[in-house]
């Protein structure tokens, strides 16, 4: 039985949601599966991705092939690296804490840049709310200078016919 890591789309229409599971390739997409292994929220910005690494790890290892959209998001969160790592300890390569030291500095790594695209992106949003006021204050003032002169005109326009009234009473 081939199994297959890959997602299954869940959620509204143009609102996809998915789950990452390890399902069977006879399977349908959205059928039976042997394990849930995650959450994939292509929605927000960044994607949210809620996986169990070891689990994914442990289907890895036991042959499970991932399509190409799971096989990026399991290099994303390191399950690939993980295995990677695990098959470098049962050759001898490296001990098990020398793996997982690596594993280690490479979430923290991760996790740094996926922080600053956070914080670029909250800054954009705030720049561009800044600009946006901006522009409204200067359409705001625009308009009341053209409405300030209209009002003096009209009070101009009251007055002189207040005038022309008094000098027809001064002559009669």
């Amino acid at each position: 039985m081939p199994v297959k890591i890959r997602l299954q789309r869940h959620g509204k229409k143009g609102k996809p949601f998915y789950w990452i599971v390890a399902a069977d390739a006879r399977s349908k997409r959205d059928g039976k599966y042997l394990e849930k292994l995650g959450t994939y929220n292509p929605n927000t910005n960044p994607a949210t991705i809620d996986l169990s690494v070891d689990g994914a790890v442990k289907w890895l290892q036991n042959g499970a092939q991932p399509t190409d959209t799971a096989k990026a998001i399991l290099s994303y969160k390191g399950a690939l690296l993980k295995n990677h790592l695990a098959g470098g300890v049962k050759k001898g390569a490296l001990t098990e804490e020398q793996a997982q030291a690596k594993f280690d500095a490479w979430l923290e790594e991760k996790a740094a840049k996926v922080q600053a695209k956070a914080d670029g992106l909250s800054e954009a949003e705030a720049k561009a709310k800044a600009e946006a006021l901006a522009a409204e204050k200067a359409v705001n003032e625009a308009r009341i200078a053209a409405a300030a002169p209209v009002v003096e005109e009209e009070a101009e326009e009251e007055e002189a016919p207040a005038a022309e009234a008094e000098a027809t009473n001064e002559e009669e």
